[in-house]
């Protein structure tokens, strides 16, 4: 009998793809092939995602592409805009199944049946509170990354005012400490360096669990019993970096010295009317601390532009703040009302073109800080994990330091004159140039 075939789609963020992975290697268990993207596949899932409404339309968008790309597919729809608004995905013909947060590891079990029982799954909404249980995968899973990402933490309890993803994951629960510390080791035997702990909020990591953890005792764990060469924290709030989590990062230790922070607002009137837990001065003295501590880390902040509400005197607070921190970069967004969101109903409006121009300028002031953090690591020796593909443009091997910086490696020979053999390894570079194309260049120190 023909081996059958799936595609998986997978759009949003790094738990999405985890997710994505996690349910690619169960099919691919079960006997399923895996499909190249625009070659034929038997079944098409798509795993949506809801944080803008871009992203939104993007998820129906590939859903239309491949229904058209594949007639006679089954075409399964998951993820984020997939839970808080089916009923989008029950107007495109062609969709056969929208299957909830909560049932979506069980789409490889559900294909192996003969034929997919059409009730199997019965659309329902998040868990909250008590209810709510971690939904993982028994094995690791590797994904086709030189960095393995780990799901250690789901749902979110903040409940941000502009923020959708907690209507569509539930409340926060966590990976029991045993399982995390098993997924590890079992990446590292697999070959992997570096770990990266995501989550919807990962720095509530534990605070569910029997007994209570928390996201420091866990990378401490790690840190004391090395089960990996490197772990790094996807994303963080800024309330939740404690000072030793910020000391694991320094040398010698197991944890990069990176951190992703939303900042979204640096003006506590916008910061209030979000529903974000922090001021101003408490993320100053966050991201000066770690700068302290750390003076070569990369910073990067995730900043909102245009939340009803923000004033051009908000803005000047946004902007004059991160100019004073001591960042490497910004992921800057123009505000996207979230119908089901309090903020959908908020008034002032700000007008498009105004969120626009304000985003760009927020985008050059980054811009600025990604110059200035790449010559403050001029020549400085780094430790990088060299990728396992090279860099599409110029064949060149690529590293990814610590602190999140992409090198291209000039000298590539290891002692035995293969420079592929060096792809997944931890070594100590340099780099001193900056290519026209904007690439750091650099070389491998012994």
């Amino acid at each position: 009998m023909k081996k059958k075939t799936f595609y998986i789609e997978s759009l949003g963020c790094k738990v999405n793809q985890y997710e994505s992975d996690g349910i690619a290697a169960q099919l691919e268990t079960h006997g399923f092939s895996r499909a190249r993207k625009g070659r034929p596949a038997d079944i098409c899932i798509v795993n949506t995602c809801a944080v803008t409404s871009r992203a939104g339309m993007q998820s129906r968008q590939e859903t239309r592409k491949l229904i058209r790309e594949h007639p006679d597919a089954t075409i399964i729809v998951t993820g984020c805009h997939a839970q808080t608004d089916p009923e989008q995905f029950r107007k495109i013909s062609g969709v056969d199944f929208i299957v909830c947060h909560q049932d979506k590891n069980l789409i490889p079990a559900f294909l192996t049946r003969e034929p997919p029982e059409k009730n199997l799954f019965e659309f329902r909404k998040p868990e909250y509170g008590k209810g709510a249980c971690f939904l993982g995968f028994d094995r690791p899973v590797s994904g086709k990354m030189t960095r393995a990402y780990l799901k250690i933490q789901d749902g979110c309890n903040q409940f941000c005012n502009y923020c959708i993803i907690p209507y569509a994951r539930g409340t926060s629960v966590s990976m029991p400490f045993d399982q995390v510390m098993a997924h590890v080791s079992g990446l590292n035997r697999q070959g992997f360096k570096e770990v990266i702990l995501t989550g919807i909020n990962t720095g509530l990591y534990g605070l569910d669990l029997k007994p209570e953890t928390s996201l420091t005792q866990l990378v401490k764990a790690l840190d004391e019993t090395q089960l990996v060469d490197q772990i790094r924290i996807s994303s963080i709030e800024p309330n939740e970096i404690t000072d030793d989590l910020i000391h694991m990062a320094r040398p010698g230790h197991i944890l990069c010295d990176h951190f992703h922070i939303p900042l979204q607002a640096g003006d506590n009137g916008v910061l209030s009317r979000m529903k974000r837990p922090y001021s101003v001065e408490q993320f100053s003295q966050i991201i000066h601390s770690i700068h302290e501590t750390l003076p070569h880390a990369g910073i990067g902040l995730d900043v909102i532009m245009g939340f009803p509400g923000e004033t051009d005197k908000a803005f000047e607070n946004t902007y004059k703040l991160v100019a004073g921190l001591p960042v490497s970069y910004l992921h800057v967004f123009p505000y996207s009302p979230r119908k089901g969101t309090p903020a959908w109903h908020f008034t002032p409006k700000v007008p498009s073109d105004t969120a626009k121009k304000r985003a760009a300028l927020m985008r050059e002031l980054g811009e600025q800080k990604r110059q200035n953090f790449l010559k403050s690591n001029q020549g400085r020796i780094l430790k990088g994990l060299i990728q396992n593909q090279r860099d599409r443009r110029t064949g060149m091997l690529k590293a990814v330091t610590t602190n999140y910086l992409t090198v291209l490696i000039q000298n590539e020979k290891d002692t035995r004159g293969n420079p592929d053999s060096l792809q997944g390894k931890i070594v100590n570079l340099k780099y001193d140039q900056c290519s026209n194309a904007g690439h750091l260049v650099g070389s491998i120190v012994p």
